[in-house]
């Protein structure tokens, strides 16, 4: 039943959109918009689908390079891989959702990225996820890490896609809005790409997959268009609810139907559901569409044209088929038990064109709702409080008089503790490709039919963003690069979350543009380029922004699987040795967050160039098989790193004895976080040749021990069993959860 309601400017604003907007829409079609062209603008304008007020940001990162086969503009980034393969990848958001709703908000983000990645033509084969909570001592925490992790694993491992790796953080700055960031990967012959580019004059529409029904109306598009408040909980139906088992017959349908010469084109109904996957795919071939919303499949009664062409329903997919073989698509998407009904026509008029029991409710140019939308150029402005955030006098920091303890205080913290009670809750081994699990650097994946394997990492540390968001974009590229190149894997490509608060104010818009800045020059300086991702802006409550987090997945080749390394000590006698420099920087550290309760400084300094030399050393060693194991040093700093080789071996745990000394204080010796250090162990054979690689590239290279024994010993510091280290740190984070009430 068609809504008969009267568009005003009240009804739009109410839609999202400004008075400039609607007038904007006036304009365009020389009429008051029906209530259906609202809507379809309102989406198609918000933030989430139109990037007015990122776009001009997003055109500054390199987004090219000899192995990239598709940048951003389609469905999710190509890589080649060599042998006539390329891994298909992409990272976005489902925060807002997730919050309101964790379990099926989580779910259905894992749903959504992985039909971005089979609409490319590609088989997924693992996700990974990065999760942002806010304090552990925060009631509604527990409940909100529960969800999300039920939510992952329940949709990942039923659909069959391994989840290999992530990150989970906390900080009160994620009290009122937390994130969940999804990526998955998949491969695919590259002769075999498909893309969402409408073409071909009165090819049909094919409608496949789930029954609409009334579920995410206005749900990821303008839910992720605007902050949240104090009644965001009513918002729970405009969450979308998903089917992990349909969603795995979707899959194979779809690689079926793509195996045979019968389609043009194909997109995922995704945000702004069918009217987005109509427009875009309309918009990349510079063609119309004319759809028949009658013809929709529903599985409710009486739902509404607006309904149809906004509902966020889940496993749904807009297919452009060749003239003539819509039986031959009907055949494949029944043998699957999944509808298949066509509701439209590809025109050459440039037109989005909808009909409602034979009436036009929709006719608006596609131009005006993809390359003619609104764009931005929000004023930015350095927050006013800036230098007194990253002013950091050590002499106000005391000296531990414990180091041992320190160490375990950080080991047990919610940041820095084991994650096994997270990600035993997920799948890693389906599919049987897994090399890697978590728990190290990076997740590492088999290309089967190869002898090559895949490398992947998620980064970001959003207290150095918040600190300076140049530099914190920065280390959030070389830290996802340096996870891999520690793992053996050259990095090759990223895909980014850009998770921000209002646009509409200055700071927030300066943190962007200061982010986009840092992450654009170390991809450069690193050879990398972005080819996908997503922006979600609006992560705010009450007018409080979250910790301006670019959430990086960086995805690596490994010619030979068997050169991977793995960030645990393996060998009794083993030599110790860190490669780069120590220097006497706390700022923004978790030391000083988590033992002193201060979160200030400026963030660790980096030199992009050594950053490039040292990776380029470990991918050598590791090719030369050089390494037993290999640890990039981040959160924690030294001494945490150096626990986490000894107590992530998946045997029983080896300990160390160690040596270390510098002209700097003791805290910022073991638990500063310089940049550009990796901590590796490998045979006293192989340390001459490990000294020329990094002499030739001016990396400083440092003995400090031997792996060995049943404690962890930083000879004048400290001395502690590693198996009191072991059981401290895989169990805090589970104790802490479950020991609190929901």
């Amino acid at each position: 039943m068609r809504q008969n309601i009267t568009v005003t400017p009240q009804v739009a604003q109410d839609h999202g959109l400004t008075p400039d907007e609607y007038q904007r829409i006036l304009t365009t079609l020389g009429r008051t918009p029906t209530f259906e062209e609202l809507g379809v603008f309102s989406v198609m304008w918000s933030e989430h689908c139109s990037y007015k007020s990122s776009r001009r940001f997003l055109r500054n990162l390199p987004t090219t390079g000899p192995e990239i086969l598709q940048g951003p503009g389609e469905n999710a980034g190509i890589v080649d891989v060599g042998d006539g393969l390329a891994v298909v990848f992409k990272i976005e958001s489902h925060n807002h959702p997730s919050f309101i709703e964790p379990y099926h908000g989580a779910a259905t983000g894992v749903g959504g990225i992985i039909r971005d990645v089979f609409t490319m033509g590609a088989r997924p084969i693992a996700s990974l996820n990065s999760l942002r909570f806010g304090a552990l001592t925060h009631p509604r925490t527990p409940y909100l890490v529960k969800g999300v992790v039920s939510g992952i694993g329940g949709y990942g491992n039923c659909v069959g896609v391994p989840t290999v790796g992530g990150e989970v953080y906390f900080d009160e700055g994620y009290n009122g809005n937390i994130l969940v960031n999804a990526f998955t990967l998949g491969t695919v012959r590259t002769d075999r790409i498909f893309r969402a580019r409408a073409a071909g004059v009165g090819n049909p529409v094919i409608y496949v997959g789930s029954r609409t029904g009334r579920d995410g109306i206005h749900g990821a598009s303008l839910l992720a268009s605007r902050e949240f408040d104090a009644k965001s909980e009513e918002l729970r139906p405009a969450v979308q609810v998903g089917d992990p088992f349909t969603e795995k017959l979707l899959i194979e349908a779809c690689l079926e139907l793509m195996q045979r010469d019968l389609i043009v084109a194909i997109q995922d109904m995704g945000a702004a559901g069918l009217t987005s996957s109509s427009v875009e795919m309309a918009g990349r071939g510079g063609t119309g569409f004319a759809l028949n919303l009658k013809a929709i499949p529903t599985r409710e009664a009486n739902i509404s044209p607006y309904e149809l062409l906004l509902s966020e329903s889940q496993e749904r997919m807009l297919i452009v088929a060749k003239a003539g073989c819509e039986e031959d698509v009907r055949a494949i998407f029944s043998r699957w038990d999944l509808e298949a009904e066509v509701v439209g026509t590809v025109t050459d008029d440039g037109q989005f064109r909808a009909s409602w029991d034979g009436e036009e409710v929709v006719r608006i140019p596609v131009a005006a709702l993809t390359d003619d939308a609104p764009v931005y150029e929000r004023p930015t402005a350095e927050p006013v409080d800036l230098a007194e955030r990253q002013s950091l006098d050590l002499a106000t920091i005391p000296l531990p008089t414990d180091y041992g303890q320190v160490l375990l205080q950080l080991l047990t913290s919610p940041n820095l503790a084991s994650k096994e009670w997270v990600y035993h809750q997920y799948d890693s081994f389906v599919c049987g490709n897994t090399v890697v699990q978590p728990g190290s650097d990076a997740a590492i994946i088999r290309l089967k039919g190869t002898t090559k394997g895949i490398g992947l990492s998620v980064d970001c540390n959003s207290r150095y963003c918040l600190l300076d968001p140049y530099r914190g974009g920065q280390i959030a590229v070389v830290e996802g690069a340096r996870n891999l190149a520690v793992s053996g894997v050259r990095p090759v490509a990223l895909s980014d979350c850009l998770n921000f608060g209002s646009p509409e104010k200055p700071e927030v818009m300066w943190q962007f543009q200061q982010a986009i800045a840092g992450m654009r020059d170390a991809c450069l300086a690193l050879g990398l380029a972005v080819v996908s991702g997503n922006v979600s802006f609006y992560n705010e409550t009450e007018g409080r922004a979250i910790p301006p987090t670019p959430t990086i997945a960086t995805v690596g080749i490994l010619a030979d699987l068997t050169n991977h390394v793995t960030q645990w000590f393996k060998n009794a006698g083993d030599v110790i040795v860190m490669l780069g420099e120590t220097k006497e920087e706390l700022g923004a550290s978790e030391y000083l967050a988590s033992i002193h309760g201060r979160t200030a400084g400026a963030p660790p300094t980096l030199d992009l160039a050594y950053e490039k030399r040292l990776q380029d050393v470990c991918l050598t060693a590791a090719q030369e098989r050089l390494l037993s194991s290999a640890h990039d040093l981040a959160e924690g700093g030294f001494a945490v790193a150096l626990a986490e080789a000894c107590i992530t071996r998946p045997e029983q745990p080896l300990g160390a004895t160690v040596a270390v000394s510098g002209k700097i204080r003791p805290d910022a010796l073991l638990f500063g976080e310089s940049q550009s250090r990796v901590l590796a162990s490998l045979p006293r054979t192989a340390l001459p040749r490990l000294q020329a690689i990094a002499g030739a590239a001016n990396i400083t290279l440092t003995e400090l021990g031997v792996v060995g024994g049943a404690d962890l010993n930083i000879v004048d510091y400290f001395s502690m069993p590693v198996s009191i280290l072991r059981q401290e740190w895989r169990t805090a984070l589970a104790q802490k959860l479950t020991n609190r009430p929901q």
